[in-house]
């Protein structure tokens, strides 16, 4: 299977469509990074605080599967931002995912309250100098938190990482990545099951008019829209659905329906906000 690439700004490329180990039972992490790299999955997104590099580190040393060919993602964690931490942070993590470095590494949250953000982004620059990772990027930032590290070090990230799906399509973030050349990952696609989104008529009557399952067509509709998306599920067969999504496309109707789920006032979030989560 031949999955599309999106191409950062620092002349790499990432694969659209991978898969998110948040919340993966680090018991069960790597029989399920194992069935999803056998079904066709190249792109593993964890973090430092899932508690799952291992396994995922496990997975990828069993697979076989040459490492050029995969795109790994981790992130630091709000604790770990200030001094050194950072370059400890990502040695802990290389160690326990068993590589010399990984192909993206974020800023998981902003921590506004602790108004470290700027230094553990000077640090991360610092980390893909030495090679330990091959792009940066930051999670959770929005506008103001992006500003402040733009200015303040002159590099832009590669990636923000982000809630986003139907209901909460945070355009102002999203605007302004696409101003400055920056690539939207978006967490949570299909809401998290906390919203929704599969029974709203837009998307019911795309997955009717299409033959395809309603977390289908999400999916599609993030693809569609150039956000890179990497669902969660331990499930093989769900896994499989997830990936199944490019012999399809949505018409530009169907995109502007459920481009209009999104409330606009924000009430579609379901996970923490950047300013609340230090």
């Amino acid at each position: 299977m031949i999955i599309p690439t999106r191409s950062f700004n620092d002349g790499y490329d990432i694969p659209q469509l991978g898969y998110g180990v948040f919340k993966v039972d680090p018991a069960e992490t790597e029989r399920a990074v194992s069935e999803a790299l056998e079904i066709g999955y190249r792109h593993i997104d964890t973090a430092a605080i899932y508690g799952n590099e291992e396994g995922v580190g496990a997975a990828i040393a069993s697979s076989g599967i040459p490492r050029d060919e995969l795109f790994i993602t981790t992130k630091l964690w709000n604790d770990r931002h200030d001094g050194d931490e950072p370059d400890a942070a990502i040695a802990e993590s290389l160690d326990k995912l068993g590589l010399d470095h990984v192909d993206l590494y974020l800023v998981h949250w902003p921590t506004p309250a602790r108004n470290n953000h700027v230094h553990a982004w000077e640090k991360l620059i610092g980390i893909r100098d030495r090679g330990l990772a091959t792009s940066i990027g930051v999670s959770n930032f929005l506008v103001p938190h992006l500003d402040d590290i733009v200015s303040a070090t002159g590099v832009t990230p590669a990636v923000d990482q982000i809630e986003l799906h139907p209901a909460y399509q945070q355009r102002e973030v999203t605007d302004w990545a696409a101003a400055h050349g920056v690539q939207v990952e978006a967490w949570g696609p299909l809401g998290q099951g906390k919203y929704d989104l599969f029974g709203t008529p837009a998307v019911a009557e795309a997955a009717a008019a299409t033959g395809k399952t309603p977390a289908q067509v999400v999916l599609r509709w993030h693809l569609q829209k150039g956000n890179i998306v990497f669902p969660k599920s331990v499930h093989a067969e769900r896994l499989r659905e997830n990936i199944d999504v490019f012999d399809f496309e949505l018409s530009d109707d169907q995109i502007a329906a459920i481009d209009a789920i999104d409330p606009g006032d924000g009430s579609g979030r379901v996970s923490a906000h950047p300013s609340e989560l230090n």
